[in-house]
């Protein structure tokens, strides 16, 4: 039965290795035949969440008029999420922070998700991801019946492209394949 795929790539660098992975899942959930979207968010226009709750007597609008509503109205309708980072200081970046902070303004309707994590990361040894992963997954025990499916993480990759022909590559495919 065919998803719908929602890939968020949290990398600043279009190309970068995280953003690279993103491809290669989708590229393996496509040839499968699902419905597959990946978002660079860093090309969207995302304000911060302010805390001031606008949304809760808004019937989940926000103040800030920006990209946001397109972007979580696609995650509530998608079967899929696809969560993808460099780690920076042992965390997420930003850019894909913001994102999940601003999932409050409707975060009950995010619901019933299959979760995959891609993580980058300069570092080899494979424990400096434990932060991020938790920060994902912090984010997926928020959500109503979410499942982790997988975690890719692609270690040892500072420069740019630098992923490409490693372990983490036929990883991302081959989850792609199997969402």
């Amino acid at each position: 039965m065919s998803k719908k795929v929602l890939i968020l790539s949290g990398s600043p660098r279009k190309g970068g290795n995280s953003d690279i992975l993103c491809d290669e899942f989708a590229r393996g959930a496509q040839e499968t035949g699902n419905e597959v979207e990946k978002i660079r968010v860093a090309s969207k226009k995302i304000h911060p969440c302010s805390a001031c709750y606008y949304c809760r007597d808004h019937g989940g609008a926000c103040v800030h008029k920006d990209d946001m509503a397109e972007v979580l109205q696609k995650m509530v309708d998608s079967d899929v999420l696809v969560l993808a980072s460099p780690v920076y200081f042992y965390s997420i970046d930003a850019q894909l922070k913001a994102v999940i902070d601003r999932t409050v303004a409707r975060w009950l309707e995010v619901k019933n998700k299959e979760f995959y994590y891609i993580v980058t990361m300069a570092d080899e040894a494979h424990s400096s991801a434990d932060t991020t992963l938790a920060c994902f997954r912090g984010y997926a025990d928020c959500v109503e019946s979410a499942v982790e499916k997988g975690v890719i993480i692609g270690s040892g990759v500072y420069e740019p492209g630098k992923v490409k022909n490693t372990l983490a590559m036929k990883q991302a495919y081959e989850m792609g394949k199997n969402v």
